[in-house]
């Protein structure tokens, strides 16, 4: 995914001399393509995130189209103000890359994780947030964070989990995407970013029951998710980000809002804890319960599958 990214970003670049790469010294040789074809269209802003955001908002206000990079703890997380009152307040087009979203810098402490960043960005005005889940689903993200419509947020997770789509995504900013059709039944599968590929392998283990993905979540389709949820009796939503306040908490908000009956929704994520141990991202997986083996369990118990 992130060679997707960054050739995404480099051919748009060339395209358009407006576009300028902020970074707070970090991406490394992910940007040597970057710096050596548009060497004038990048700006190491130094470890000075803060300022960084606002010199994107100036940017932006002087027609410019600024690309803000930085490891997800730190970018929202650690300049969410500044996203807020600099560009969210005055709208503007500032696209904010948040890399190593989740678990995926395990080694390094509860300080370099980012599981809340989807939540903290939910309740900004005017900010989109995309969370693709392999390289089909990128260069969708991509494609609508080029655009430099809105204020927009793209979450990069876990990056070599391998491809689910076999194709080119055709849908619309918003819309849930199917990833599986399985066999249609009480109970469904809906997961955004790198826990995709662990509700392919679910799927396998549950009936083969279908799979959807949300590649973006703010906005996000609600009479979609309205009529999924009418389906089936059990929707369970995976995601590598705290359960409160990410999209199984959004899927809850939708279907509370809805009249009738509605599907349980069963929400797998992070829960309200910290890491306790630092190890491989696949050992924080099994600590956080999102390895396939503890999902499948908490599953067939909510569902009923098993007393």
């Amino acid at each position: 995914m992130r060679s997707t990214f960054s050739h995404a970003l480099v051919k748009a670049a060339m395209n358009d001399p407006k576009i300028v790469l902020l970074t707070g010294d970090h991406g490394y040789a992910l940007f040597d393509d970057f710096c050596k074809t548009v060497p004038g269209q990048f700006i190491n802003a130094g470890i000075a995130e803060q300022n960084m955001v606002g010199m994107a908002a100036g940017l932006a206000k002087a027609g410019f189209k600024p690309v803000v990079y930085g490891l997800s703890a730190f970018v929202p997380v650690r300049v969410l103000e500044q996203i807020k009152i600099d560009v969210c307040y005055e709208n503007l087009p500032v696209v904010f890359i948040g890399d190593g979203a989740g678990l995926v810098y395990s080694s390094l402490g509860s300080s370099h994780q980012s599981t809340e960043d989807i939540a903290v960005l939910r309740a900004i005005p005017h900010m989109r947030i995309l969370s693709p889940g392999d390289t089909f689903e990128m260069a969708y993200a991509m494609e609508h964070a080029l655009a430099f419509q809105a204020p927009l947020y793209l979450r990069m997770g876990k990056s070599d989990l391998g491809d689910v789509h076999h194709a080119p995504l055709t849908a619309q900013l918003g819309d849930l995407v199917p990833a599986h059709q399985g066999t249609p039944g009480r109970l469904a599968l809906l997961a955004t970013g790198s826990m995709l590929g662990r509700a392919m392998q679910l799927s396998q283990q549950l009936g083969n029951c279908p799979v959807w993905s949300a590649p973006s979540i703010k906005p996000i389709n609600h009479s979609q998710v309205a009529a999924l949820t009418r389906e089936v009796a059990h929707l369970v939503v995976l995601e590598e980000h705290a359960e409160v306040g990410g999209l199984g908490g959004l899927v809850a908000e939708i279907v509370a809002g809805q009249a009738g009956q509605r599907a349980q929704v069963i929400r797998c994520g992070i829960m309200d804890r910290f890491s306790e141990k630092c190890g491989s991202y696949n050992y924080l997986i099994t600590e956080h319960g999102l390895d396939v083996p503890t999902l499948l369990t908490k599953i067939r118990i909510a569902t009923g599958m098993v007393s």
